[in-house]
């Protein structure tokens, strides 16, 4: 049974992450090892200082093992780990300490960037330090001084690990223990920023200076299909252009090429860097102030400021046959406000297209560092 343990003061519940599963259900099972006594709930303190009560869950013992499990909950967070099971197996050792290990569907890094060398287990930093903080716990509770092995497993992790970034940020083989506070909130802007930021760091550290940003899969489907690349060096930025830009400054790229759909992007020639719609909504604007500018009569210029969507707005221009020239000014101004967020210290250029005309525009390096960039991923 899940109980509820607190709200967003949107009134969203929270949950509980794969780490605080996996040390719960390791203390559990730990307790159970020592003692030879079943329970079937079990408390844990996490870092952000709320405390769980979960129940345990498929427990197994023997003489030689404890086997038990904590279902995850996810809150109203949409993640695709919610109701799975996370297991611990736990054995003793003559050798004194805690021995922590994943098993079946926890992820093996393979690339470099992430917190664990390569080979190791998918398990994050804090995690592991909650799993060995809970067994040491139960441990010295029980006055036991020789070893714990522990195996933390997530048998659903392999099939699931293909709907998460884990395969694209190098984690093969099952899904990441993962958690800072231990607390899922939902729809959490940082969780969303922090993974944009890894799946740079990792590309970074693994010798690339240059990287594509794509929205979504408008931008990758045209980078794929259109422009001809499979997309490996392509890092998803959502409508977080201005932070990717910000991570790509920090990490010390050289240099980055925006591809993305025209609905998204003529707000960059605003200087507006994140692209969703209730943060800013001046695509008309846009369109109608490059349009007049070009030379748009007053009638063609309401019309566009009556649109509610690019297309029509793309469908004025064209009849107009400004266009051509409406993107060319457009343009200029993108690159302008890509270079003011970039301080000028890194190279950022645009590719902008629709689904029916195609490429619309580019800021004048982008051809340039198409190329460079698909000769660096080869």
């Amino acid at each position: 049974m899940t109980v509820e343990i607190g709200r967003t003061k949107e009134g969203l519940r929270f949950g509980y992450t794969t780490g605080s599963c996996a040390a719960a259900v390791a203390k559990a099972a730990v307790f159970m090892l020592l003692t030879g006594t079943e329970i079937r709930q079990v408390k844990l303190m996490t870092p952000k200082g709320i405390l769980l009560y979960l129940d345990v869950e498929s427990i197994v013992r023997t003489e030689a093992f404890v086997k038990c499990a904590v279902r995850k909950y996810s809150g109203d967070d949409p993640d695709v780990t919610d109701g799975i099971l996370v297991f611990a197996k736990v054995e003793k050792t003559e050798t004194p300490g805690i021995f922590l290990e994943g098993g079946e569907g926890v992820g093996r890094v393979t690339r470099k960037g992430l917190e664990q060398s390569i080979g190791e287990a998918a398990i994050n930093k804090v995690p592991r330090e909650m799993i060995v903080k809970a067994a040491q716990e139960m441990c010295r509770e029980m006055k036991y001084t020789k070893g714990i092995q522990i195996v933390i497993s997530i048998p659903e992790g392999k099939a699931l690990a293909r709907r998460t970034f884990n395969p694209r940020l190098g984690i093969e083989g099952g899904i990441s223990v993962l958690g800072t506070s231990g607390i899922v909130e939902p729809m959490s802007e940082k969780a969303l920023t922090d993974t944009i930021y890894l799946e740079m760091k990792v590309l970074r550290e693994n010798g690339h200076k240059m990287c594509y940003l794509v929205p979504g899969n408008y931008g990758s489907d045209f980078l794929r299909e259109e422009l001809g690349y499979d997309g490996e060096l392509a890092v998803k930025c959502s409508n977080y252009i201005g932070e990717a830009l910000d991570d790509a400054l920090h990490l010390q790229m050289e240099a980055v090429l925006l591809i993305g759909h025209i609905g998204k992007f003529v707000k960059l020639a605003a200087g507006v860097m994140n692209t969703h719609s209730r943060q800013a909504d001046c695509r008309m604007e846009v369109f109608a102030s490059h349009a007049a500018v070009k030379g748009a009569d007053r009638e063609c210029v309401q019309r566009i400021m009556g649109c509610a969507v690019t297309a029509e707005a793309l469908g004025y221009l064209k009849e107009a046959k400004i266009l051509k020239s409406v993107m060319e000014s457009i343009m200029e101004r993108i690159a302008f406000h890509l270079g003011q967020r970039c301080q000028n210290r890194l190279q950022a250029e645009a590719i902008v297209f629709s689904k029916e005309e195609g490429i619309l525009g580019k800021t004048k390096g982008a051809q340039a560092l198409l190329e460079q960039i698909k000769g660096e991923g080869t």
